[in-house]
């Protein structure tokens, strides 16, 4: 038996592959891989046919940045004054967590990510295995960080552990889940232990993944304690040096910083709800993408966002890059959907397989109903992304070939169960 052959027929295709341009057409997948979008050969015969007439065709959408399973505390403590406040309530509730919690929010996190369009997370948290797990059970992608806190002494007892448990869930993920060194902060860990983890990173060919300059506080502690920036901090103690990394937040940077950062192989995960929530401030993404650094966009976790809506992200995130910086022209629709996805797929190393609707390429792709009130008339269809569209209007979902939602359908996951052990878990974890 050969691969599968679907047909998505007569939908707008938004490639992402050159800025504005998008076509009606027809969009093959035989098994992975896209075989063609615009017009299809007539020899190909379809095991399935998707009539995409009423439908936007678009990449799916790369988070990269999130805490996958803190949906467990959504809507909880949101009145903290700021990050370090908030964090304060939220780490004794994260250490009563154990695998078996994780996995259960993780199992819930994947599905409100690929209700919100999201085939790709980039997640940095504990128990990883069980993040990676709920990942495979969807048949989505994630990038699993192994997360290190504290001391030298503590990340190698998390090294010890951690790629062990995660190893089996790589190899069972056909590729879907590939694995990054996330040392979480320069407030949480030592400059031994961000040494230790370029060198695991830099060992193993792995990318960094960390929080940097998301608050006023961690820049001014920062310059107080070091006498540097926490950029120029990580990269005097050559943390960026012969890898590939993601910066979370990167809400305050220098002139310096900014024209450091641009030479580096790094990306900006930007996370506009967030950084509002926390009353963290307001990163200038069009001035950090005008001089050349990669800006990609995440949610951050469901307890300082609430939620996993990359729609949301890409709204906010223009909405305040125009008030920011006084300009309405300062990044245009087309850029932000860049930044939810070729930009974040090439934050992650994935963008010569997904990120854009490109023959060869892997098929992660979204289909949105436009036959919606808030759709109508369509006009710019770019626009209607960023500023109209909710991710309710998302039809129908595919990962590597393989639809995972399917007429606002859940394939292979149910919902209900896993609501309800949510809920259970979280009252479990209440009175510990």
């Amino acid at each position: 038996m050969g691969a599968m052959k679907t047909l998505i027929s007569n939908a707008l295709i938004l490639p992402m592959t050159s800025e504005n341009v998008s076509f009606t057409g027809d969009i093959g997948i035989e098994g992975k891989k896209i075989v063609f979008a615009g017009k299809g050969p007539q020899d190909f015969v379809a095991d399935k046919t998707i009539d995409g007439s009423s439908f936007i065709a678009m990449p799916a959408l790369v988070n990269t940045h999130t805490h996958l399973s803190m949906g467990l505390m959504r809507n909880y403590k949101d009145t903290a004054a700021n990050l370090q406040d908030w964090l304060g309530e939220i780490f004794p509730i994260e250490a009563k967590l154990t695998d078996s919690d994780i996995l259960t929010a993780s199992r819930l996190g994947v599905i409100e990510s690929i209700q919100s369009g999201i085939t790709t997370f980039n997640d940095m948290y504990f128990s990883q295995a069980a993040t990676a797990q709920a990942a495979n059970e969807a048949g989505i992608r994630a990038c699993i960080g192994l997360t290190l806190f504290g001391n030298l002494e503590d990340s190698k007892k998390r090294m010890a552990k951690n790629p062990k448990d995660i190893r089996y869930e790589v190899e069972r993920s056909d590729g879907r889940i590939i694995v990054s060194v996330a040392p979480h902060a320069i407030y949480t860990c030592s400059a031994d232990t961000y040494r230790y983890g370029h060198d695991w990173a830099l060992d193993h060919q792995l990318l960094l993944h960390t929080h940097l300059s998301e608050t006023k506080a961690e820049f001014d502690e920062c310059i107080a304690e070091h006498g540097k920036t926490p950029l120029r901090y990580l990269y005097d103690m050559g943390i960026f040096s012969g890898i590939k990394s993601i910066l979370a937040h990167c809400v305050y940077l220098t002139d310096e910083d900014i024209r450091l950062l641009a030479t580096l192989d790094a990306s900006i995960a930007h996370n506009p709800t967030s950084n509002c929530k926390l009353a963290s401030g307001i990163a200038p993404i069009g001035n950090y993408s005008r001089q050349g650094i990669n800006v990609s966009l995440g949610t951050d976790g469901s307890s300082s966002n609430n939620n996993q809506n990359m729609f949301e992200e890409m709204h906010i995130a223009s909405l305040l890059s125009t008030v920011s910086s006084g300009n309405p022209g300062n990044l245009s629709p087309y850029k932000i959907l860049e930044m939810a996805t070729i930009n974040g797929a090439k934050a992650l190393g994935l963008d010569s397989r997904i990120g854009t609707i490109e023959v060869g390429k892997e098929a992660d792709l979204i289909l949105i109903d436009t036959k919606k009130s808030h759709l109508t008339p369509l006009n710019d269809p770019f626009s209607s992304l960023v500023f109209s569209t909710q991710a309710s209007d998302i039809d129908s979902v595919f990962c590597q070939g393989k639809l995972v939602m399917e007429n606002k359908n859940l394939l292979g996951l149910d919902f209900e169960s896993i609501r309800e052990q949510t809920n259970a878990c979280w009252d479990d974890i209440q009175k510990r």
